[in-house]
């Protein structure tokens, strides 16, 4: 019945049954996404997988659809919704369906996660070191002394009206009456 349930589940998605059933297929589903995660290279994955899923068909989407799908997430494929209650017998019912969504990690809880956010981190910073070009302490030397003559020429030239200006003396009030002298 197990069986059964997860090769209806990996095809179509989504299967309705009570709660106990979809704990029990759950658990037996995400397995069968685990193995087909590994790739459809494994031949060994593929015929484990073979012998709980009943159609090479669905086993063809698992490896092809549903493992690449959830490769970066590390578990938590299924999500059961709980529904109504039977009308006949009272039983609780549950809807068992893949998760869609993709993978977000809240405040990077996971560490495999984090490891791998700091290995890109590292790439790209080494591809920054590399693209940058090394100089030579010669080639230091020379760079800095052309900013020095370019810094001493301009300070030498750099006279201007304005300039000029500033440093003259200033002007005498330009009053009518001439100033007065006190003896």
């Amino acid at each position: 019945m197990l069986r059964n349930m997860v090769t209806t589940l990996l095809d179509l998605e989504q299967i309705e049954t009570t709660d106990a059933k979809a704990k029990e297929a759950r658990s037996l589903a995400e397995k069968m996404i685990t193995l087909g995660k590994r790739g459809g290279d494994d031949l060994a994955a593929r015929r484990q997988a073979l012998r709980v899923i009943r159609s090479k068909k669905v086993v063809a989407k698992l490896f092809d659809e549903l493992g690449p799908r959830y490769a970066d997430r590390p578990g938590g494929y299924t999500r059961i919704v709980k529904v109504e209650n039977r009308r006949g017998d009272g039983a609780h019912l549950s809807i068992l369906a893949m998760v869609k969504e993709p993978v977000t990690f809240k405040d990077m809880k996971h560490k495999r996660a984090m490891l791998e956010e700091e290995a890109k981190l590292r790439v790209e910073s080494e591809r920054t070191v590399e693209e940058e070009p090394v100089e030579t302490p010669e080639e230091v030397e020379a760079v800095e002394g052309e900013a020095a003559e370019v810094d001493e020429a301009p300070a030498a030239d750099d006279t201007t009206d304005e300039a000029k200006a500033d440093t003259a003396e200033p002007e005498a009030p330009a009053d009518d009456e001439p100033e007065k002298k006190e003896d």
